[in-house]
């Protein structure tokens, strides 16, 4: 699929050899950039009320559907990657995310 892809927050907030850190900041109804995940990752979602990850056609991430969900504040998941997609702040609140990439040792 020929198309633009954004990064997986809004912006680096640390990076070394082993991890690099984002935060994902959307007000509400605001869309990430289409993104993908090149690294497995640790998600912890801070604050808001409602997310919505629209995966692509071409994702390859075990996660195929539209999927939207309550945000739970300090709720950690680990995700794999290969994740092409879009965060939506379906909510009323703005979203707030930290991402964790795990970079190969």
């Amino acid at each position: 699929m020929d198309r633009e892809l954004g990064g997986v927050g809004t912006k680096v907030v640390f990076e070394d050899h082993r991890v690099r850190v984002w935060v994902l900041d959307l007000a509400p109804g605001e869309r990430s950039a289409v993104h993908r995940h090149e690294h497995d990752h640790l998600l912890i979602q801070v604050k808001g009320d409602r997310i919505a990850v629209e995966p692509e056609p071409d994702t390859e991430s075990p996660y195929r559907e539209y999927f939207e969900a309550a945000v739970v504040p300090g709720m950690v998941t680990r995700v794999p990657k290969g994740g092409i997609e879009t965060a939506v702040n379906t909510g009323e609140q703005p979203y707030y995310e930290i991402i964790v990439e795990l970079k190969s040792p």
